[in-house]
This record gives structure tokens, C-alpha cells and sequence, in this order.
């Protein structure tokens, strides 16, 4: 009786790990999917493809903003394109409000989404909360401003998300001799936060130490 018992929890164990990663997948790209349909709310009325279908269908609008995103890409990419842009920049820039907020977020997305950029590139390991608990973070880049002139030794500007969401997070600065850059890819040490510890990246193989030659002393 207790293997059978313990066969059916075994089934059970079995079919949650095949259908809950499944579960969460399709609901969160329900999710984003949900969000970007929302864009079509921005067409006018008379432009609104469920006018014109008769119905509404799921999915549209992602589909029409990732093809309005491939577009734009296409159309900067030349040198017309790119010359819009800056005149576009530059008068955003002298609107009031609106041109601080712009070059702020137009500065962190060109650090993190630019493939120039040096934003999560470095997966670090440093002492957080305190000292003797360790966390993983990411190297953002190097302390500026007046900050500079407070800091006694030379530091790194470092982020630490949170788990399981990433996107949350803190914006340290450490002493560079207490950070300790790991050999570890990017994607390797995000599966690592998001797990929540479960999924640990593999151990690097360490070179064979090499081996000197002993001296050996000829046969008398």
C-alpha cells in the first residue's frame, strides 16, 4: 500500500514539473501579449482593426507593434533616418519637463540596449546585505559627479536585483578591491537570481596544474 501511495505522489510530482513551467510561460506571455494589445487603443476609432473584422482578435496588436518597432529600425538605420532622429532629439530636449525625463531614459536605454554598451556585462560577486552574506550583482559602470570626490578609494557602480524579479533592484557602490568578478556569463547568473539558487550555473573547469619535471639521477 505505501508503494503504491508512493507511486501515485511520484505521477503526481511528475506531472506539476511538466505542466507548471508550461502553466507560467503561457500565462505570462499572456500577459505581454494583454499589454501590447492595449496599443490599439491608441488608433482612432474609425481605424480600429475590430471595427473593421467585425471582431477582436487576441494578439493583433502585438503583432502590429513588433512590426511598427521593425519598421522604425529600418527607417533609422540610413542617413535620413538618423538625421530625423537628432532634429527629433534636439527639440524634445528644449521642451520643458519632458527633456530631462527624455535624456534620462534615453541615456539607460542606450547603456543597457545598446550592443556598444558596458551595462550588465561583468557578473560580480560582493558582501550584501552584510558582511559575510554574499549576493550577485552587475557591473553598471564607474561613480561621476561630485560623488567621485567623497569616495576614498576607487569603487564600481554595481546592481542588485532582486529575487525572482530582475527588474527590481538596488544601485550600490562598492570598493572595486571587495568586488570579485566571477566567471560567469550574463544569462547564466540571471537564471541563477530568477531560480532563486535552484538553477546554479556549472562549476569552470580549472586549468591541471602543471607539473615539473623531477630531476632524475643516472644509474651509478
Amino acid at each position: 500500500m505505501t508503494t503504491k501511495k508512493t507511486t501515485l505522489k511520484s505521477v503526481f510530482l511528475t506531472g506539476l514539473l511538466v505542466l507548471v513551467p508550461l502553466a507560467i510561460t503561457l500565462w505570462v506571455l499572456g500577459l505581454i501579449i494583454g499589454t501590447m494589445d492595449q496599443t490599439l487603443l491608441l488608433l482612432p476609432e474609425s481605424w480600429q482593426p475590430e471595427r473593421a473584422l467585425g471582431f477582436r482578435l487576441p494578439g493583433l496588436g502585438a503583432v502590429l507593434t513588433i512590426a511598427f518597432i521593425f519598421i522604425v529600425g529600418l527607417l533609422t538605420q540610413n542617413f535620413i533616418g538618423q538625421t530625423l532622429v537628432k532634429w527629433w532629439e534636439v527639440v524634445v530636449r528644449h521642451i520643458p519637463v519632458v527633456g530631462p525625463i527624455y535624456t534620462s531614459v534615453k541615456q539607460v536605454s542606450d547603456t543597457l540596449l545598446s550592443s556598444s554598451g558596458n551595462a550588465f556585462r561583468k557578473a560580480l560577486l560582493i558582501e550584501y546585505p552584510r558582511k559575510g552574506s554574499y549576493t550577485i550583482a552587475f557591473l553598471t559602470g564607474i561613480p561621476g559627479g561630485d560623488v567621485v570626490n567623497h569616495l576614498k578609494e576607487e569603487h564600481v557602480s554595481v546592481y542588485v536585483p532582486t529575487t525572482p524579479n530582475p527588474t527590481s533592484g538596488f544601485f550600490l557602490m562598492v570598493p572595486k578591491s571587495e568586488v570579485v568578478e566571477l566567471d560567469m556569463s550574463v544569462d547564466a547568473a540571471l537564471k541563477y537570481i530568477v531560480s532563486m539558487g535552484v538553477v546554479a550555473p556549472s562549476v569552470p573547469v580549472q586549468p591541471a596544474p602543471v607539473r615539473r619535471a623531477t630531476t632524475i639521477e643516472p644509474p651509478l
